[in-house]
């Protein structure tokens, strides 16, 4: 293919070389980063050690207690805590609530239905409209309803370690944003 001194196809519809190409593409990505929040780098830190010293209690407390306290979607739900701890999905009625409407809904379905992929959909989906209908939606809250039928769970699962897991997380980040100056916890409890 030839190409004349402005790097345009002489016979095709592209135009410049891929490098321009490349160079368009990624400068459409960061134009995409002007609309994610930004952190500042002592938030990030705060962040870091509050998520880190509560998962840990978490984990440490379950090893130490042989009392399940932790569960994979808490991960997620440290994420929203620690943080952005203002965000409306991170308040405690929405962690507490959403975790709780996801182990309902995985154990529920788990029971009647057994662990089918389809049963899975139907765990999450119905978790789903639970939080939206008591308004506490938390995206981790799905995930406990599909790890609550993958996992087989019980009905002790909802006490712990998902409610009890719940209240630990929705305790430490008040306590660490009371020591934290800037960082109010919760803007509403219930």
């Amino acid at each position: 293919m030839r190409y004349n001194s402005s790097q345009t196809k002489v016979r095709g519809k592209s135009k410049g070389g891929i490098f321009q190409r490349w160079r368009s593409f990624f400068a459409q990505l960061s134009g995409a980063a002007l609309h994610q929040p930004r952190f500042p780098i002592q938030q990030v830190a705060f962040s870091y050690i509050s998520s880190f010293i509560g998962i840990a209690a978490l984990a440490y407390l379950s090893v130490n207690t042989e009392y399940p306290l932790i569960a994979a979607p808490f991960g997620a739900t440290a994420v929203l805590a620690y943080g952005v701890p203002s965000s409306p999905l991170a308040q405690p009625r929405n962690i507490i609530g959403g975790n709780f409407m996801g182990a309902i809904s995985g154990i529920v379905a788990f029971q009647l239905f057994g662990d089918a992929p389809w049963v899975m959909a139907l765990a999450v989906a119905t978790a789903i409209k639970l939080m939206q209908l008591t308004k506490t939606v938390h995206p981790p809250g799905g995930a406990v309803a599909l790890v609550s039928v993958m996992s087989h769970a019980t009905w002790t699962f909802l006490g712990t370690p998902i409610l009890v897991g719940s209240i630990i997380i929705v305790l430490w980040t008040y306590a660490f944003c009371k020591i934290v100056p800037g960082r109010p916890y919760p803007r509403h409890w219930f």
